[in-house]
């Protein structure tokens, strides 16, 4: 991740209904290509910016969340701009509504947040090409193996602050 990226980063739909603000760089960035995200996405992948939601800002327009079922079988929670339809963020079951997963391509300067890893590489087009400098795992991985001290205080902030179910 790019530590030196200034803050904030800004974003939208295509139709620039919806604008949202991310006040903090990412927890991590995750790129994945999980055969659920190229279809999703109707591309290769999916590159994931992962954001505590306190630190998305809505600055224009309401989104529409859309509930859609997921790979792991818990679902995920998609928002859209309701004119263009565009998936702007999405949260996942496992992290609940504290983390969104910031679509990448949204942003405004989207090559200020290269993915952290290449996850679900199994997978993956044969044709893309992965960078031999990012990490790739071939499903999934522990966060504590690859994500900054930094990112992993602040995802043990948010377990420690979740409700028990």
């Amino acid at each position: 991740m790019n530590t030196d990226a200034p803050l904030p980063f800004e974003g939208g739909c295509t139709c620039r209904s919806v604008r949202y603000r991310v006040t903090t760089k990412p927890l991590f960035v995750h790129c994945c290509h999980c055969r659920w995200c190229q279809r999703e996405t109707g591309s290769a992948f999916a590159l994931n910016a992962m954001i505590e939601a306190d630190r998305v800002e809505l600055l224009q327009g309401e989104v529409e969340v859309v509930h859609m079922p997921s790979n792991s079988g818990k679902g995920q929670k998609i928002a859209r701009c309701p004119s263009c339809r565009i998936a702007v963020w999405s949260n996942y079951a496992g992290a609940g509504d504290a983390v969104r997963f910031v679509r990448v391509g949204t942003l405004d300067e989207p090559d200020r947040l290269p993915p952290d890893i290449h996850i679900f590489t199994a997978s993956k087009q044969p044709w893309v090409v992965l960078a031999p400098t990012t990490p790739a795992v071939a499903e999934y991985y522990k966060a504590r193996d690859y994500w900054p001290p930094e990112s992993l205080e602040r995802r043990a902030a948010l377990l420690a602050a979740k409700p028990r179910q």
